[in-house]
């Protein structure tokens, strides 16, 4: 502990940056926790899919999607993407999974289902990149 106190007192920019990082990181965390969403790998949207007839909501482009989709999905560009839906409406008890390319779009996606009264709301981490980096099939053309 005195090497520690020491190096604080020889590095303050470093040690600031430290203590910095770790605040950014524990706030993270805990936001994650009660976010009400939660991110799946690739391994675990299979699992939920097979055991609870989820819904995958893919969120690129139509000729994204068409090159190569997660077996099921149905494709909502997200420019179109409404919560209200009539389609989506009617899976509100259904766990519903929302999939990009790498993760980003999918997670906002995720919180609005969840801010419109969706329930079980997850989102696909990493996005079809993960998915296939995992070597889990794709189903070409519209489904």
């Amino acid at each position: 502990m005195p090497d520690l106190l020491a190096f604080a007192g020889r590095n303050p920019l470093l040690s600031l940056a430290l203590a910095g990082l770790t605040v950014a990181i524990i706030g993270n965390e805990v936001m994650q926790l009660f976010r009400g969403f939660k991110a799946l790998r690739p391994a675990e949207l299979t699992a939920l899919v097979n055991r609870e007839n989820a819904l995958v909501v893919d969120l690129r482009p139509s000729a994204e999607f068409d090159k190569g989709h997660i077996p099921g999905s149905k494709n909502v560009q997200m420019s179109q993407f409404d919560p209200e839906n009539k389609q989506l409406a009617a899976a509100r008890a259904l766990p519903v999974v929302a999939v990009c390319r790498s993760g980003q779009a999918s997670s906002a996606a995720a919180a609005r289902l969840k801010k419109a009264g969706f329930e079980r709301v997850y989102w696909l981490d990493g996005g079809i990149a993960a998915w296939q980096q995992a070597d889990l099939p794709l189903v070409k053309g519209r489904a």
